[in-house]
């Protein structure tokens, strides 16, 4: 199956057709939910946060950060897909019409932090003559490392194409200020594998260097999941979880009572 990429530039191949996918597509919004949970939790923000949803297509991410009380702005090449965020998502936060690889057009110390999924592997797509990707790699990174506040991290899932096209992008992101390395999420497995690059633009904050392993590090979503509902006390949890199906367009969920969360008695 050809990549996306491959076939046409990313505001022609995000086309209305396609961009719709995303808005009724279920199996679409649960991969896409799913990536940007994880990429929040990596993100590990203290406290509510002004984030920057690159490459943020239909809304879903950056409904799902406001879900968990951040504020978003998105930043997306494709008009059809900004549309649909419009017309379908319930998006508090701003939405940008920009090109990332012509770079971030925020002023200095905006940003909190990042997020982005599935984009940035846009950025090496030799589609125009005047697309180098090196070049195209470098303003990215200069800008976005200008518009984090120093200490902010930055979170990508991405699918790169080979070792080589992986390497190109850490060693740039390093090259403009950022540390930072690669988490792979279930590495033994070539349909579930899912690539994350965590970056930190300076400051004092500590960056886990036990994570940035590249290929060796198994993660159990289930535990993940577990680690978060504790968290919060069982009723939270449960409105939480209702409120993004809700976002997620589906309509098997159930109305909230005075007993949810509640701890069942059973009578023997």
């Amino acid at each position: 199956m050809s990549r996306p990429e491959h076939i046409a530039p990313p505001e022609i191949f995000y086309n209305d057709e396609e961009a719709g996918k995303y808005n009724t597509n279920t199996r679409i919004q649960s991969i896409q939910a799913e990536m940007t949970e994880r990429a929040i939790e990596l993100l590990d923000p203290e406290g509510p946060s002004l984030l920057l949803d690159i490459g943020s297509g239909s809304g879903i991410s950056s409904s799902i950060a406001e879900s968990f009380g951040h504020v978003a702005v998105g930043m997306d090449i494709s008009p059809s897909m900004l549309s649909v965020a419009l017309e379908s998502q319930d998006v508090e936060g701003d939405m940008l019409l920009a090109d990332m690889g012509n770079g971030v057009p925020f002023r200095a110390g905006t940003f909190d932090g990042v997020i982005s999924i599935s984009a940035i592997q846009w950025l090496l797509n030799a589609d125009k003559t005047c697309n180098v990707p090196q070049r195209r790699l470098n303003r990215f990174f200069e800008t976005l490392y200008s518009s984090m506040k120093r200490g902010g991290r930055a979170v990508m899932q991405y699918y790169p194409e080979s070792d080589r096209s992986q390497q190109m992008i850490l060693d740039t992101a390093k090259k403009c200020g950022f540390a930072g390395g690669i988490v792979v999420d279930h590495p033994e497995s070539k349909r579930q594998k899912k690539f994350y690059l965590i970056l930190q633009a300076g400051g004092m904050r500590a960056l886990n260097t036990s994570e940035m392993s590249v290929e060796d590090e198994k993660v159990d979503a289930k535990k993940r999941k577990s680690k978060r509902k504790h968290e919060m006390n069982t009723r939270e949890y449960i409105e939480h979880k209702k409120d993004l199906n809700r976002k997620r367009g589906r309509l098997s969920v159930p109305k909230d009572s005075k007993y949810s969360g509640r701890r069942r008695k059973v009578a023997f």
